[in-house]
């Protein structure tokens, strides 16, 4: 009597034309954890926020954890928040934008300017928005050209800045109250904003995963070479991605001229530096192909709590920067060891499955 070796298939009754067992299906596992290695990587940074929130409530009692103090950091987070997500779709579709301090103040001054001369408040915000087109395009098609995009924006940004000082004669346009209500008005008590921020990141994220040309944008940075073998227009892509990028500068320099009612033509390297930390801490690759705007937006969050927690405490500034450069460290690390785990693991399962399936 020979006795049936153990399988993994459902045992059929034979009929007549049955040519083979049909197989029982297996239910899902992953003993290697790798799920939960990609939780960590797309939802981390939100338990952080969660635990930072947590931690300053205890800390800084009982002013931190307030309605008052949650919208002054949203307040505080908005404007980082606004640049951030335009050098993460830049950086997204493989176009990192240096060039977004000076298109800010261009974008800042240009406004300020026609509003001195008399000019309505919506010219004044129009010419603003196409400054930062303008440059957008530039930027994207001289990099076609085999230029480094690196380079391009830094000679971008030195050009926006002469403008923005030669346009006003290097002076600051003073009491611009004129756009108060997109900076320093309230709206059911929220100043505004937050507001233009929470629409700028619903925007971005709808376009992004819902349309056709985000994903395509995305698929750009990824790999344009295959997206163009695929019969895509990639340099159409790469260039929108400048055009957005720019643009968000734009809308960022505004904001911030609404805010402390001036325009100043001084291009602050500190834009650029905090907005690349928000979209370090929210894990954006920077070779391009990958990342998330809501991470994004809390990667601004936690740099404004950060600051709002310290200060309420009295503590010195430069340990808010310290605390952030060690989060941002610590995240670049944990993202190269997520990366590399899951890869290894992707492998192990894979052999094991063929060594599995030729036992």
């Amino acid at each position: 009597m020979t006795v049936p070796h153990e399988t993994n298939e459902a045992v059929v009754p034979a009929q007549a034309g049955a040519t083979a067992p049909v197989p029982t299906p297996r239910p899902e596992a992953d003993p290697t954890g790798i799920r939960a290695l990609i939780f960590i990587r797309d939802r981390g940074i939100f338990v952080l926020w969660l635990l930072l929130i947590l931690g300053f409530a205890f800390w800084a009692s009982p002013y931190f954890a307030s309605v008052t103090n949650a919208v002054l950091v949203a307040n505080a987070a908005s404007l980082t928040a606004i640049f951030a997500a335009g050098v993460a779709v830049g950086i997204i579709c493989g176009a990192l934008d240096l060039s977004i301090p000076g298109v800010a103040a261009l974008a800042a001054c240009t406004c300020g300017w026609l509003l001195e001369n008399g000019q309505p408040v919506w010219v004044g915000l129009l010419a603003g928005m196409a400054v930062g087109v303008v440059v957008g395009l530039a930027n994207g098609i001289i990099s076609l050209r085999g230029f480094n995009p690196i380079i391009v924006t830094i000679g971008t940004l030195s050009i926006t800045t002469a403008a923005a000082s030669i346009l006003v004669g290097g002076y600051t346009i003073p009491g611009l109250t004129q756009l108060k209500f997109m900076g320093t008005q309230r709206y059911l008590g929220v100043p505004a904003p937050v507001y233009i921020a929470g629409a700028v990141f619903v925007i971005g994220t709808i376009f992004l995963t819902r349309t056709r040309d985000g994903l395509r944008l995305m698929a750009v940075g990824g790999n344009s070479e295959a997206v163009r073998r695929s019969g895509i227009h990639a340099d159409r892509y790469k260039v929108l991605g400048f055009v957005i990028s720019a643009s968000c500068a734009a809308l960022g320099g505004l904001v911030t001229t609404a805010v402390v009612t001036e325009a100043s033509p001084a291009a602050s390297p500190g834009i650029i530096f905090t907005a690349l930390t928000a979209v370090a801490l929210a894990g954006v690759s920077l070779a391009g192909g990958r990342g998330s705007l809501p991470r994004v937006l809390v990667g601004a969050l936690i740099l404004a709590t950060i600051d709002n927690g310290l200060t309420i405490k009295g503590i010195d500034p430069y340990w808010g920067t310290g605390l952030t450069g060690v989060l941002l460290l610590g995240s670049l690390g944990l993202e190269k060891w997520i990366s590399t785990s899951v890869s290894r693991r992707l492998v192990a399962t894979a052999q094991a499955s063929v060594h599995t399936g030729t036992r």
